[in-house]
């Protein structure tokens, strides 16, 4: 079978080229964004770093040049798990592409590497692993590459959320194919992980593209965490009924009890975690992809390069080590642009936790001190009184206005003059040490401000202690959020298995020299979105009420086309195209073909099961 991008290449300039690529392939109009000129840069032959946020279509930067250009384009993708899915949903556009990883058997490498050498490949997917072997060199030179496109290209950094050492040998690239064009993709880097990313991978010369950050179908809401189970099932029935979701959690025991939980309460739920073998894992990311409405409960081992466009809302139960992370992880809310909630519930225990897996992490102080600075911000964004987003677009050096559409905007948070009681506590700690020798947890430490006469505070004689009963102003709940800004703002630390409290230098500033601590006092009530942006059905949200029966008629035929094919749904169309398609209601094959997302190779595929669709009675 011919290549889609075969007319293209004959007769036509390469911008030219590029947007016939783009109009009949993919089913677009025009290019979106920064796209046009990445795509231009890349088809001319140079190299080029981009950062695009999740959903902003870095995948056709990539994928157009790669079409346009004569040979095949080869991805590198530490997707292993995604990649039958990726080269489906191409096969879907009528594009040819291939993948080799561990999944295969010996024959079915066979086939995809003589494909590559016969020229018949547009698009190959390579796992890192496997370009560090020499048999894989050997094959790439066998043909003709068209570029290479190095995604998920933050793994390179050594601090990265995902770091992934075989990308460090990815520079391998440029020495042994000096005259292919490289283009390496994230969505997510600071100013220093884009100068590591350029340095690992022999990309001094290479244009930058840098999209905005800002996704604002999402809204960011941060809740205090009190019962999270409880918190989580309020959330999902309240907002999201029906909805995919994912929902992240530190722990694989976490992960097994929370998707227990909400399976237990109706909402279907499965687990994703590298204590589940293969197989289950497999099953369960299949489920995810295939089926509407299923959430999937995961440690950060799932996610990374998902493509499901209509997951309506990613919620953690803890606290991400970093911004990067985070950003990443709810970034895989929302690619179709509809409205989304990146949802979090955040408390003491998160800060404890935190900081003791630094304590105990391996690498010297430098690495240390490094995940102590992502925690940082991470924690920054956790209590800024400000807009969220604002913070977390001027993380990444985009500068940003108040949204408006975030927990902080909706409901300003007051802030307190939380001096004394951070002097209380502080003190607590300090005559534990001086005058027992003997440091405790928070809980303890809230214990004897409260007054509180259990067994462990008079085993101890600690209701002798001056500090006993100095903080009946504030309740537990609320001592416990000054313990969390105090470690938040690096005024306590804290040590060991059992989460041991100190005093930091700058703790000391407060007892002796009269620095101010500004505190955060939490809304009583967290703020609910307006009904028109929920996620229940989101999909029909902005569609007039005499539409919806026609988009779901189209869902329905989607859905069954889709199992019939053992493809995800999306890979058939996206919501975005049947949304388009029952406003429209497109009453012939070329008018069919108008709509955004319905390239020639679908509309020959289901024009005409659409259109049948379209002309049933509701």
């Amino acid at each position: 079978m011919d290549s889609p991008a075969a007319t293209a290449q004959l007769d036509l300039g390469t911008d030219d080229a590029a947007h016939e690529v783009l109009r009949r392939v993919f089913g677009y109009a025009s290019f979106r964004g920064e796209q046009h000129a990445i795509v231009s840069h890349l088809v001319d032959g140079g190299d080029a770093l981009v950062l695009m946020p999740t959903g902003g279509g870095k995948s056709l930067c990539y994928q157009v040049p790669a079409l346009v250009r004569p040979g095949t384009g080869v991805v590198v993708s530490p997707l292993i798990a995604l990649m039958q899915d990726q080269v489906d949903a191409l096969a879907a556009l009528g594009v040819q592409a291939g993948f080799l990883n561990s999944s295969q058997n010996q024959d079915e490498r066979r086939e995809v590497e003589r494909r590559y050498a016969a020229g018949e490949l547009d698009l190959l997917y390579l796992a890192p692993e496997r370009l560090r072997l020499e048999s894989t060199g050997r094959l790439l030179d066998r043909g003709k590459i068209a570029l290479f496109a190095i995604d998920e290209a933050h793994c390179v950094s050594q601090w990265g959320h995902d770091f992934r050492p075989d990308y460090l040998e990815l520079s391998v690239l440029h020495q042994r194919w000096p005259d292919v064009p490289r283009i390496a993709l994230t969505a997510t880097a600071t100013e220093k992980t884009r100068e590591e990313i350029v340095e690992r991978l022999d990309l001094g010369t290479a244009r930058r593209f840098v999209a905005g950050f800002d996704r604002p179908n999402i809204q960011y809401r941060i809740e205090p965490k009190n019962r999270p189970d409880k918190q989580l099932l309020d959330f999902i029935t309240a907002e999201h009924p029906g909805d995919a979701g994912i929902v992240y959690c530190l722990s694989r025991n976490s992960v097994d009890k929370t998707a227990a939980m909400l399976n237990e309460n109706g909402i279907a739920a499965v687990p994703y975690h590298a204590g589940l073998d293969q197989r289950t894992r497999a099953a369960n990311q299949s489920r995810f992809l295939r089926e509407d409405g299923l959430i999937v409960v995961a440690t950060i081992a799932f996610g990374m390069g998902i493509d499901k466009p209509d997951v309506r809302f990613v919620a953690h139960l803890d606290l991400p080590k970093s911004v990067e992370g985070y950003y990443q992880e709810t970034g895989r809310a929302g690619r179709d642009g509809l409205p989304s909630t990146a949802w979090m519930v955040y408390g003491l225990s998160d800060v404890v936790q935190q900081r003791k897996l630094i304590e105990g992490s391996e690498g010297d102080a430098a690495h240390r001190r490094q995940l102590q600075l992502h925690l940082d911000a991470m924690l920054a964004l956790c209590e800024t009184v400000s807009c969220r987003r604002t913070r977390l677009l001027a993380y990444f050096g985009q500068p940003g206005e108040a949204c408006g559409n975030c927990d902080t905007c909706l409901t300003p948070p007051e802030t307190w003059d939380g001096t004394v009681a951070a002097q209380k506590l502080l003190s607590a700690v300090l005559r534990l040490k001086r005058e027992r020798g003997q440091s405790y947890g928070a809980g303890h430490i809230i214990d004897i401000l409260l007054g509180k006469q259990n067994p462990k505070v008079l085993q101890y004689d600690h209701h002798e202690l001056s500090v006993f009963g100095i903080g009946t102003d504030l309740r537990d709940t609320e001592w416990r959020g000054v313990v969390r800004q105090l470690l938040a703002q690096g005024l306590l630390a804290v040590h060991g298995d059992y989460g041991v409290l100190s005093i930091t230098e700058a703790g000391n500033e407060v007892l002796f020299e009269g620095r101010r601590v500004p505190m955060r006092r939490e809304p009583e009530r967290a703020p609910r979105p307006s009904r028109s942006s929920r996620g229940a059905k989101a999909a029909v949200a902005e569609l007039p009420a005499a539409d919806v029966p026609v988009f779901e008629r189209l869902r329905q035929w989607r859905a069954s086309t889709a199992k019939e094919q053992g493809v995800p749904a999306y890979v058939v169309f996206h919501d975005a195209t049947l949304r388009e398609i029952a406003a429209r209601k497109p009453g012939s094959l070329s008018e069919l073909g108008a709509v955004g997302g319905v390239g020639d190779n679908k509309l020959a595929k289901y024009g005409e099961q659409v259109l049948a669709a379209l002309a049933e009675e509701s």
